[in-house]
């Protein structure tokens, strides 16, 4: 049975949370504490199939999450960027292997710019999951691969593709100008060597296949590239929070000379900086989620939160390992998990480097 939350469009600004978006909060870590245990995604990294796609239903068909991005008229919620960046967040604290972030974002707001209402409501349900054949690595603005348009048909080779081997339709610039959606069966998926299980990359291969055109792909991947960046901190926040939360945890309960490590003070100083990191990306997290909704300096509040977030959630996964001792260095305790996802997010939608230069470009303070 459906428990479709409901909600309404984005419309208070600022950077704390609405009521409605601490509820769908709350909604999401409950399922995601019951259905998506550490256990159970370690098993999965380590299996041949990665992506939950139990979760992916009940994230979706459930709860209608896929369609947070799509207008009610084609089957979605009409809610908008601050409650995506709400899922996203919580999702990022469980490394929840499921392709929300591809799908339900990217994807989707790459048809958002294209006459595309049919596969808007396919997306929407969760029935059909997407995937952008741009590289997970390029920024918003970068200049991305298309393949030949020949004969009607569509040839090349796209590499770097996230979630690609359990999308249902590919979302394909050509070397036209146009955005072709092309059926997942119709293209030859092979998976890359990735870094992060929770989120594999993938080669899209095309030799024939049929495709229908969008709308024009310079506007459609532009767009669908800053609503990732952009909600990416969000789950780069989540990975950030679990790490320094669950690592406070831990040390108020290890005890060396019969005293809880916790409590001693250089410790405590490496956390309480680690905290003042993780509360200013929260900061730029919710700007950026806000932006997006509102359109008021989008593209510097994602320049500024992706400048920012990557750093953070890769050095409060780093704190968490060391500080969990030896534990922290197997494979049985999920820490391992949340740094390789950190690592691949420092550079998914463009590096923090990438966004510091857009961002010099942005506010007219270009490098001497």
């Amino acid at each position: 049975m459906s428990t479709t939350i409901p909600m309404s469009p984005s419309a208070q600004p600022g950077l704390l949370y609405s009521e409605e978006e601490e509820a769908l909060r709350a909604a999401v870590r409950d399922l995601l504490t019951d259905h998506c245990d550490p256990a159970g995604v370690i098993a999965r990294t380590e299996s041949d199939a990665p992506h939950d796609r139990a979760l992916w239903k009940s994230l979706t068909e459930g709860m209608g999450l896929a369609g947070l991005l799509v207008p009610e008229e084609y089957g979605g919620q009409g809610a908008g960027p601050r409650e995506a960046a709400v899922v996203l967040e919580e999702l990022g604290r469980a490394v929840a292997p499921v392709p929300y972030l591809t799908s339900a974002v990217v994807a989707t707001e790459a048809l958002l710019a294209c006459d595309a209402g049919d596969l808007l409501a396919e997306l929407a349900s969760g029935r059909r999951i997407g995937a952008l054949g741009v590289g997970l690595h390029l920024a918003p603005g970068a200049a991305f691969t298309a393949v030949r348009l020949e004969g009607g048909a569509l040839h090349g080779e796209l590499t770097g593709i996230a979630d690609a081997a359990v999308a249902d339709v590919l979302f394909v610039p050509a070397d036209d100008g146009g955005l072709y959606a092309v059926d997942a069966a119709d293209a030859t998926v092979t998976p890359q060597t990735s870094l992060d299980l929770t989120r594999p990359v993938a080669t899209v291969a095309l030799d024939g296949a049929p495709g229908r055109r969008l709308g024009d792909a310079d506007t459609a991947v532009r767009r669908a590239l800053r609503a990732g960046a952009g909600l990416l901190a969000s789950e780069q926040l989540g990975l950030a929070d679990w790490s320094l939360t669950e690592t406070v945890r831990y040390l108020k309960e290890r005890k060396q000379f019969n005293r809880p490590v916790g409590g001693f003070q250089a410790l405590k100083h490496r956390l309480a900086q680690l905290w003042l990191e993780v509360v200013h990306l929260r900061a730029a997290a919710r700007n950026a989620s806000d932006a997006l909704a509102t359109g008021r300096d989008a593209d510097v509040a994602v320049a500024v939160a992706q400048a920012y977030a990557a750093a953070v959630a890769v050095r409060a996964a780093e704190e968490a390992l060391q500080l969990h001792g030896g534990i922290g260095m197997t494979w049985e305790h999920p820490v391992h998990l949340y740094l390789k996802r950190a690592k691949a997010d420092s550079i998914a939608y463009g590096t923090a480097g990438a966004h510091r230069a857009a961002l010099a470009v942005l506010v007219e303070l270009p490098a001497p």
